[in-house]
């Protein structure tokens, strides 16, 4: 038995598909500032398709395996939104967002570097602190002595 007209139609429109994703639609070509900053646009790609048919009539009647009595069509359609720029400049990475979405999570996730690196200082300090007044106690030892 051969293929139906339906299979054609859905292998057409996931190819084209599969030809318009690619890594650099959703990360971008590196731009580099003239400070030697490096900017990577991020976008967020939304894909959407559908295909349908229909056979008209009755193919036993006529040739079972002619595909005369078939009907359909298939679509799609592609969104691009540009969603951020990461920005690497003099040893750090930024996460520069394009609109400002006020869900909890993007806001927590924006945040989450920050947060790392204010703890990190805050241990550094603790211990810096610590070694000193380790230093005092060893030298009243000393001069105790």
């Amino acid at each position: 038995m051969a293929e139906h007209p339906i299979n054609g139609l859905m292998e057409t429109t996931m190819s084209n598909i599969k030809e318009m994703v690619d890594v650099n639609t959703i990360v971008g070509a590196p731009v580099t500032a003239p400070d030697g900053s490096i900017i990577l646009p991020i976008s967020k790609v939304s894909f959407g398709f559908g295909a349908a048919g229909s056979d008209f009539g009755d193919r036993a009647q006529k040739n079972p395996d002619s595909n005369a009595n078939f009907g359909g069509g298939s679509g799609g359609g592609a969104l691009i939104e540009p969603v951020a720029f990461l920005v690497m400049s003099q040893g750090q990475v930024r996460l520069m967002p394009v609109e400002r979405n006020n869900s909890p999570v993007e806001e927590l996730i924006e945040r989450v570097p920050g947060m790392i690196e204010k703890v990190s200082d805050f241990f550094k300090k603790r211990s810096k602190k610590k070694s000193k007044k380790e230093e005092i106690v060893i030298a009243e030892t000393v001069s105790a002595e």
